[in-house]
């Protein structure tokens, strides 16, 4: 592996230029992004060796790190452009509507669909880490699709970042996204609106906010331009999310209007089991 390009210069598509350049010192990596400051940034830093709209013929990888509404269309251009000997793979949040884009693409097999369980509430290129994606899960869809040779450089590079690859049908991927991370971005979201509403009545309430507090909403500080068209690709199985989460809260809210400690106590007790779930998960 010799050349990668990359789509989107942000905190993955950095990440993934940082974590790549650290292992393969020799490795040029082009790049190229809609931000001009972002692209600049990605050029200061380190994150690219020259900034490229396209990827060169002898290019190994392309990685595109775009908001997921735009992945569809760069991914169709960009596969028209590379040669036979290419592998282009993305890093979006939400699967099925571009496996499906891609199932009669004359070069399917040059494509790998992929998405690393990996990020933090910053966004851009000065948010990218060297290790950001260091021990994480990797899912890849459809692998079976992807031609044998061409995926071996992609996971070279998964390799050396040391990426823990796990294989998941594309609906499938999209429906549990949606409840274990859609839906966490969703709430802390509505939190944070939920108490900048209440801030305006009572000026003093961010001096009472402790730990649980900025840990809950952390994740609003999120990039708005990536979540919001994750949110919208993603709409069907958010939206059955967001009905179990809903109906979860009236229940929970009921209790507390009717002083049900017992229930209250029975309810957060059985929740409590979680613990247990998240520990097998390390």
């Amino acid at each position: 592996m010799k050349k990668i390009h990359i789509i989107g210069l942000g905190l993955l598509g950095g990440s993934f230029g940082l974590g790549a350049r650290q292992k393969f010192p020799e490795l040029i990596i082009t790049g190229t992004d809609a931000n001009p400051q972002n692209l600049k940034d990605a050029l200061t830093l380190g994150i690219i060796t020259e900034a490229k709209e396209t990827p060169d013929a002898d290019t190994d990888l392309v990685i595109l790190a775009t908001p997921a509404d735009t992945l569809g269309k760069i991914l169709i251009d960009t596969l028209n452009q590379v040669g036979e000997n290419t592998l282009v793979f993305d890093v979006g949040s939400t699967k099925a509507k571009l496996c499906g884009m891609m199932a009669d693409h004359p070069k399917r097999k040059q494509y790998l669909a992929a998405h690393p369980i990996a990020g933090t509430e910053y966004s851009g290129p000065k948010a990218a880490m060297a290790d950001l994606l260091n021990r994480k899960v990797l899912i890849i869809c459809e692998l079976e699709k992807t031609d044998l040779h061409l995926k071996e450089k992609a996971y070279q590079l998964f390799d050396a970042l040391n990426l823990k690859l796990r294989f998941m049908d594309p609906e499938e991927h999209d429906r549990h996204l949606a409840f274990v991370s859609h839906l966490s971005h969703i709430s802390s979201f509505m939190l944070g609106e939920t108490v900048l509403q209440k801030m305006a009545d009572d000026k003093n309430i961010f001096d009472m906010a402790g730990s649980g507090f900025a840990s809950t909403v952390r994740l609003a500080k999120s990039s708005p331009a990536m979540w919001a068209p994750i949110f919208t690709e993603n709409k069907e199985n958010i939206l059955s999310a967001l009905d179990g989460y809903i109906a979860n809260l009236k229940a929970f809210r009921e209790k507390i209007a009717k002083e049900d400690s017992k229930g209250l106590l029975e309810e957060m007790t059985e929740i409590n089991k979680i613990r247990d779930i998240l520990e097998l998960g390390k």
